[in-house]
């Protein structure tokens, strides 16, 4: 299928698509450093989770940056789809959740004090991971719907 001729240029929805890439490869550290085991040194399983946090949460600004700034993807799309401006507000409501949800996780599990319950830091970590799933999803069904192209919808 030949992409919108609306669409942005092909170097933005390149920018976009690595910019994906590595907010997936954030979640899946995050994913990783959450399941990892923390029976034996619960001071190693928090730095872990929390450098993946770290990460996650830089990445994450990166995307906000990417499309609700002022040369942005959400700025384009409701200039020439403005049809999708529920779509992009329910994306942007969910950024400030997702923010949030970040630095309450981040919170838990910052050095130097140990939390002390592993299950309630992996519960948030879970639904956090969750939100950013579907939000993803939710991005890339929106950038199809708009141009007719794939960014990569894979989670």
């Amino acid at each position: 299928m030949e992409p919108n001729p609306s669409a942005p240029d092909q170097a933005f929805l390149e920018e976009l698509r690595q910019r994906r890439a590595e907010l997936r490869e954030s979640v899946s550290a995050l994913e990783g450093a959450l399941a990892a085991p923390a029976t034996t040194d619960l001071t190693r399983w928090a730095e872990r989770v929390h450098v993946a946090l770290v990460e996650l949460s830089g990445d994450f600004r990166q995307h906000i940056e990417i499309t609700e700034g002022p040369d942005g993807l959400y700025r384009d799309l409701l200039e020439t789809s403005p049809r999708l401006s529920e779509a992009v507000a329910g994306l942007t409501r969910e950024h400030v959740l997702i923010s949030a949800q970040i630095d309450r996780l981040l919170a838990r599990v910052s050095p130097p004090d140990v939390i002390d319950e592993v299950d309630g830091a992996r519960d948030l970590g879970t639904a956090l991971l969750g939100r950013l799933v579907r939000h993803r999803q939710r991005g890339s069904d929106l950038v199809f719907e708009a141009y007719e192209f794939d960014i990569g919808g894979e989670t």
